[in-house]
């Protein structure tokens, strides 16, 4: 009975660090695309930042989707 409360508690775990990965990424995305997280201009400076943060959206977005039908198969 141990082990499936031990179980549960690491399936609670992973999914919290899993949404916390999930809400850091929206919101490094959206600052960079924002302009409020840029880069210096020798690696590009808005544009690149705004792109990289497209990227990121659409990355992250990408993952939740995959996870969610991978969790319903």
């Amino acid at each position: 009975m141990a082990s499936k409360n031990k179980t549960g508690v690491h399936s609670l775990m992973h999914f919290v660090a899993w949404l916390t990965g999930v809400i850091v990424s929206l919101s490094v995305g959206f600052a960079m695309i924002d302009g409020i997280l840029g880069l210096p201009s020798w690696l590009g400076g808005a544009t690149v930042a705004m792109i990289a943060g497209w990227i990121v959206i659409i990355t992250t977005a990408l993952g939740v989707i995959l996870a969610v039908m991978h969790y319903f198969r």
